[in-house]
């Protein structure tokens, strides 16, 4: 059974807006810190946000910093992505993680290999 689950990722054009959603149970929302991460072809994953489950406090990419809020939807038990300004540099498959513990840690937030669990992705595509 799939843990985190993205949706939202599609086409959208240079400057346009999406906005992804990460499923998951309500156990998860409150104890884990969430990041968000990307992966373009033929790199490396790249840390993009995360935000705390223990105060709501987030850390963003100096690269999305100004265009990209992530956020807790209560209601829908999601964390959620809103990426405004888009770039064809943010053209990846997009996944969210669950940290291993309830807030976003300043020196590897960033690091794919300390989350416990992922995703399967959702490709976003920025092009005219």
């Amino acid at each position: 059974q799939l843990q985190l689950v993205e949706s939202g990722g599609g086409l959208v054009q240079p400057g346009g807006s999406l906005r992804l959603s990460c499923a998951t149970s309500d156990v998860t929302l409150d104890y884990s810190a969430i990041g968000w991460f990307r992966q373009a072809p033929g790199k490396e994953h790249e840390g993009v946000a995360c935000i705390s489950s223990s105060d709501g406090s987030t850390i963003y990419a100096d690269s999305v910093k100004g265009r990209f809020t992530i956020s807790r939807d209560k209601q829908k038990s999601t964390i959620d992505l809103q990426m405004n300004s888009l770039k064809p540099e943010d053209t990846a498959v997009y996944f969210c993680a669950e940290f291993s513990g309830p807030s976003c840690s300043s020196t590897d937030w960033d690091d794919w290999g300390t989350y416990d669990d992922w995703g399967q992705g959702t490709q976003v595509t920025v092009s005219s």
